[in-house]
């Protein structure tokens, strides 16, 4: 079964509001096996919103329309439905007393203008609004059974849920029904299109699996989409295709279960019974930001120093001043000391550090802005300390890719002491 997801209103249109509704109804028809075929955005145009019903008419099973069901002159969505549909607007005697009653539940008058949204097309269902004053409706365009729901978030999910889902459900019958499967590898170290390079090959060896990718900077998410009707034979196929992007990427995935890095990061020192400390300096306390963003990180992350000044580096960490002077807040010395004095006056198992030139100026023909280092220390295996340089001439890209980097050579130095 086909569905089309229609969004209405100028707002919508011009970006003045972010549509949300679309990606949930999608989630939610693509869950019960519907297939989303498109999302569209209508202004309040009525002859244009007439004809693009009639047009999702022609090729959907299902629509699912979101607003233009107010009481003011821009909401057309009943008039354009009723236009397409080809019938008259008719007063629903049962949505008007809907309407009055919400008035009065609600200590407020009723204005002469929410009459209007009691005139539903007269081929139209009724779908109640339990929280708010517009009614839904459903009815058949063209081939395509059509509901329309409020713009209003709130009112719009409790009606998909109470009314309209079990209406499709009836709809798509008793028989098997399709299963999907969509499992999201997340890399970091390649771009978009290397990683396309690097899996080249992948459709001649998985005709059966779409190929997605989502660049979501600084990490590539690549998207394994499956269909079928038998789940254990789907989640096999997946493992197989998983295994498959790995290899070829060169263990640049660092989650199979859609995790973000700092949640990846978390995982495993929980299952190490590990903690961590970190001292940023280029970062200014995005990695710390990160990890905090992870619900439980109380229970790994101990401490963080923003030691953005070199005297801050020497009295809070440790740092030797005359490190410092002979080779610079950028450098691999500097960098150990930092790893090793935050892990040491914490008394995490892990230390993480990063010094380096964010741009867009600050860089000298030896350091060139760009240039990071980073180091790990840990209480068993001593101290790692490496050095990247990125190119990209934005402040923000160059700290979000310090950042990414660090935790990239922490989750590796995790990996290799499990």
């Amino acid at each position: 079964m086909i569905a089309e997801i229609l969004s209405t209103g100028d707002e919508i249109r011009t970006g003045t509001l972010v549509d949300t509704n679309s990606a949930y109804i999608a989630q939610e028809l693509e869950g019960m096996g519907v297939r989303v075929l498109r999302h569209l955005t209508v202004g309040d145009d009525l002859t244009e919103l007439a004809a693009v019903l009639q047009e999702i008419g022609s090729r959907a099973d299902i629509a699912v329309v979101t607003g233009g069901l107010g009481p003011t002159s821009d909401d057309l969505s009943a008039e354009a439905a009723a236009s397409a549909a080809g019938v008259p607007l008719v007063l629903d005697p049962e949505a008007l007393r809907w309407i009055e009653g919400f008035f009065d539940r609600i200590g407020r008058p009723m204005g002469d203008n929410n009459r209007k949204q009691a005139l539903l097309p007269e081929s139209a269902v009724r779908i109640d609004n339990p929280i708010g004053s517009a009614p839904g409706f459903h009815l058949l365009i063209g081939k395509c059974r059509c509901f329309f729901l409020p713009g209003v978030p709130l009112e719009m999910k409790r009606m998909l849920r109470e009314s309209v889902l079990p209406t499709i459900d009836t709809l798509l019958g008793s028989g098997a029904r399709p299963i999907r499967i969509v499992t999201t590898l997340s890399s970091f170290g390649y771009g978009e299109s290397m990683t396309a390079e690097k899996l080249t090959g992948f459709d001649a060896a998985f005709p059966d699996i779409r190929l997605g990718y989502r660049a979501k900077f600084p990490e590539v998410q690549i998207k394994l989409y499956l269909e079928g009707t038998d789940r254990l034979k789907l989640e096999a196929r997946s493992l197989e295709a998983a295994g498959w992007v790995k290899e070829r990427l060169g263990g640049r995935v660092f989650s199979d279960r859609g995790e973000s890095m700092p949640e990846v990061i978390g995982r495993l020192l929980v299952e190490r019974g590990a903690t961590l400390a970190v001292a940023e300096s280029c970062t200014g306390g995005l990695i710390s930001h990160w990890i905090t963003n992870v619900a439980g990180s109380s229970r790994y992350f101990l401490s963080a120093a923003v030691t953005y000044a070199n005297e801050a580096k020497s009295r809070l960490l440790g740092v030797s001043p005359e490190i410092l002077l002979r080779h610079g807040a950028v450098s691999e010395p500097v960098i150990r000391e930092m790893a090793e004095g935050v892990r040491r006056m914490s008394g995490a198992n892990f230390g993480l550090a990063t010094s380096g030139i964010a741009g867009p100026d600050g860089g000298t023909p030896e350091k060139p802005v760009g240039l990071v280092w980073i180091g790990v220390s840990t209480q068993e295996n001593g101290t790692s300390a490496r050095s990247f340089q990125f190119r990209y001439a934005n402040r923000e890209a160059n700290k979000q890719m310090f950042a990414m980097t660090a935790l990239e050579m922490l989750r590796r130095t995790l990996c290799q002491n499990s």
